[in-house]
């Protein structure tokens, strides 16, 4: 069947106009203007993705087939242009039929078209073989128009369904996690991946728990910060530079690449050249031309040429190091419940907020005598974040098993440059000392890092002595007490 992006190019609609009328169309809609301003952020990151939106509306225009009956009108239509005046004369009346038979809302026009000619000389003038296809090329027009208006109002509505919920999400969740324009992208993508309404109280309100501790918050940013001022505090490297010659592509007009709408006088059609040739369709050639919009021949090729540039040889050096995923192992066991259960997730969504904002990854194993894991960076982190608040800690501490996997995963090369985050009041039994071992090989690489959030001042230092960094936060009410009156002062 005729798809109806041919149609368009043959009618020379440009789809290029309307979808960007509904693109600002639907940046206009009450709903986003109204969160744009209210999020400003976001406004940002919904604008660069309005191209991404846009190649989905031409994707659904170019997949649309237009019906058999219109179809077959068109080629009709493309028949009677290649006619002369005198063949299209004798083509007249079937052409009348066929009209008439599709039900074409053309029929009562180009009858009325034909009965008029014929009363004025007896038989058709030569002037009305154009005439008669420039009113059926603007009626052939109108209702591919008209098509598109439908599909897109269509689109329309699914897409303000689609983006009502990640309003609603993202709205919900960004004084949480978006913390800068990398983090609202994010986060607008995981609001996007999310095909059910989901339950973001826990998120709200752990976020709202860590408002209330900004001790907390502040150590996950000092954790998170640490490779950076690592990586600051390496000395500079003289600048060098080199000349190097390199080979680029070069694009040349060879041979005939298809069809395109420009203003190319030398590659136009036939068919557009024989519309010059009518006099009533002189002006509408030149209006076509004036808006580039003639079907003409595309050439392409591809050539090579040499080019001489200057590159930095110490380049590499002088980029900054890039800061690499959190691995957390987050300790289930039943000492860690209550209020260092609470400390825990809300010092897990810190660093989610962290990831987000830097383009990191986090992943998130929770240990007891077992182990499940989540990585809240993923396109559904969103739901695996909420999956992992709604875990309950309780059972015993198998340490030893969880530092073993933790090893094994820092082993693989996508891996290789983490950050292992250890969070438990390491309240448990001493490490194999081949496992400690092991652990100490892995810090000499320089890639990775050790850190031990300690929940407890009654963590065994033993087990604390293989981290890198030791981050205290006691959840003691002692110390508790202390900091909120800090905190009041």
């Amino acid at each position: 069947m005729l798809a109806l992006s041919t149609l368009d190019l043959f009618l020379s609609i440009n789809e290029g106009e309307l979808l960007d009328d509904f693109i600002l169309t639907l940046l206009a809609s009450p709903q986003l203007a109204v969160f744009m301003e209210k999020y400003p952020l976001f406004k940002t990151v919904l604008l660069k993705r309005m191209p991404v939106i846009r190649q989905r509306l031409a994707r659904v225009l170019m997949e649309t087939r237009v019906s058999s009956e219109l179809a077959t009108e068109f080629y009709h239509f493309q028949h009677c242009q290649l006619l002369s005046p005198g063949e299209f004369r004798d083509a007249l009346a079937p052409t009348l039929e066929l009209l008439q038979r599709l039900s074409s809302p053309f029929y009562p026009e180009a009858a009325s078209l034909a009965a008029a000619a014929t009363f004025a000389r007896a038989r058709p003038q030569e002037s009305f073989h154009p005439l008669f296809l420039q009113r059926w090329r603007i009626d052939l027009t109108l209702r591919a128009v008209t098509l598109h208006h439908q599909l897109l109002d269509t689109e329309r509505e699914l897409l303000l369904d689609e983006l009502a919920q990640q309003l609603a999400t993202s709205g919900a969740l960004a004084p949480l996690m978006a913390e800068n324009e990398a983090a609202a992208g994010r986060l607008w993508d995981m609001a996007a991946a999310q095909r059910q309404q989901q339950d973001y109280r826990q998120l709200v309100h752990y976020g709202e728990f860590l408002r209330r501790q900004p001790e907390l918050r502040r150590l996950a940013e000092s954790l998170g910060r640490s490779r950076e001022a690592h990586a600051a505090a390496a000395p500079e490297a003289p600048q060098q530079w080199m000349r190097l010659r390199v080979r680029e592509p070069m694009v040349q007009p060879e041979e005939v690449g298809g069809i395109h709408q420009s203003d190319d006088l030398l590659r136009l059609l036939p068919t557009e050249l024989a519309t010059l040739g009518i006099d009533e369709l002189e002006y509408e050639f030149y209006r076509r031309l004036l808006e580039k919009r003639l079907l003409t021949y595309r050439l392409q090729g591809e050539g090579w040429r040499e080019r001489v540039v200057k590159q930095s040889a110490q380049g590499e050096q002088r980029q900054p190091q890039p800061r690499g995923p959190f691995i957390v192992c987050v300790d289930t066991s039943g000492s860690m419940g209550g209020f260092n259960e609470q400390c825990a997730k809300a010092f897990c969504l810190a660093l989610m907020r962290i990831a987000l904002a830097d383009n990191r990854r986090c992943y998130i194993t929770l240990f007891s005598t077992g182990m499940v894991s989540y990585e809240l960076s993923a396109l559904s982190g969103l739901e695996q974040a909420i999956r992992f608040l709604g875990q309950r800690f309780s059972g015993g501490t198998d340490l030893t098993a969880c530092i073993a996997a933790l090893a094994d995963r820092l082993d693989t090369p996508e891996w290789r440059d983490a950050d292992a985050v250890v969070i438990s009041d390491f309240i448990a039994q001493r490490l194999p000392d081949k496992l400690a071992a092991r652990i100490k090989q892995q810090q000499q690489r320089q890639l990775q890092r050790f850190h031990a959030v300690a929940l407890s001042s009654l963590g065994k230092p033993g087990i604390l002595k293989i981290f890198d960094h030791i981050w205290r936060f006691d959840t003691g009410l002692k110390n508790r007490l202390l900091r909120r009156w800090r905190r009041q002062d």
